[in-house]
């Protein structure tokens, strides 16, 4: 950890665009002698308090290279433990942002809350930190349609399999990133051969269906249009879940490769076929309408 620090507070889970004002407003307000950072938690507070496993439309690794191209240096984590619950907000800001890590100047969205039971509020920060000669900027709500975005907002437009509005609350397409592993050759054997990847066991699916996308990877000079499957096959009995692309004009061998899928439109939901010739002729038809959704917007970006 590199200190004195400029800090933006919170989880950050999909760094959708209301996060990216609060980090946009960090390294505009951060002093050069300052690291940007960003402060999160692990595990989840919710997933602390509950018990649940909570999963997360940026697992860590992901939102560390999202966090990077918006201008942070390093991402801190801190272990939530129940002695970490049990500091007062003040206690907060003394231990952890004065004594710890030296922060300068900080940035946190509207409803930011800290300390025991959560009963600091943003305001309570800038007044609290006021005394410690630290800034606070408290960043607005952004809103897309009249609505707050959210992380709450993007997981129920996936659920839905609405990637649209996913990709407009995150400003970007949903992606899913996994290294290509040995699957069941089932795909193969029906002429439409698919990379199995695997994904961060936390990773948060949208509805289980299927999708156009466009795949990027190193070993791809230019982005690929593929159309993926996502769930347990229901037509040769398939337990586990799982995630399945095939490539519309790629042939090779990606195992071992990693590939990332950016959803770009919601085809069909997974469906149960009484043999295989049927789900054949439905593959053959969803790589059609994938191929003119795809070629239709050109980029995934």
């Amino acid at each position: 950890m590199q200190t004195p620090t400029a800090i933006a507070l919170g989880n950050f889970d999909g760094v959708h665009r209301g996060h990216q004002h609060v980090i946009h407003t960090l390294v505009e307000a951060a002093p050069p002698e300052c690291y940007r950072s960003i402060i999160t938690f692990s595990p989840h507070p919710q997933a602390f308090f509950t018990g649940e496993e909570r999963l997360l439309l940026t697992p860590a690794a992901e939102k560390r290279a999202l966090l990077s191209q918006y201008g942070i240096e390093q991402v801190i984590v801190l272990p939530f433990t129940q002695q970490l619950a049990q500091l007062s907000p003040l206690e907060f800001i003394e231990q952890i942002l004065v004594q710890q890590l030296q922060a300068k100047v900080l940035s946190v969205g509207f409803n930011f809350g800290f300390g025991r039971g959560r009963s600091g509020t943003a305001e309570d920060l800038r007044t609290l930190c006021a005394a410690f000669g630290i800034p606070v900027h408290v960043v607005p709500p952004y809103c897309h349609g009249g609505d707050r975005v959210s992380s709450s907002a993007i997981r129920a437009a996936l659920a839905t399999g609405d990637v649209d509005l996913a990709r407009e609350l995150l400003g970007r397409p949903y992606a899913l990133t996994g290294t290509v592993i040995y699957g069941h050759q089932l795909g193969r054997q029906l002429g439409f051969p698919t990379a199995n990847l695997a994904l961060p066991t936390d990773k948060l699916l949208p509805r289980h269906g299927v999708y156009a996308c466009w795949v990027t990877a190193a070993i791809f000079p230019s982005p690929q249009l593929g159309v993926v499957n996502i769930g347990v096959r229901p037509t040769v009995d398939g337990q586990a879940v799982t995630t399945e692309v095939h490539l519309l004009d790629w042939c090779g061998n990606l195992y071992g490769h990693e590939l990332t899928l950016h959803l770009e439109a919601f085809i069909r939901p997974e469906m149960q076929f009484s043999a295989l010739a049927d789900l054949q002729s439905q593959i053959a038809q969803d790589c059609r309408e994938a191929a003119t959704l795809l070629q239709r917007v050109k980029s995934y970006a």
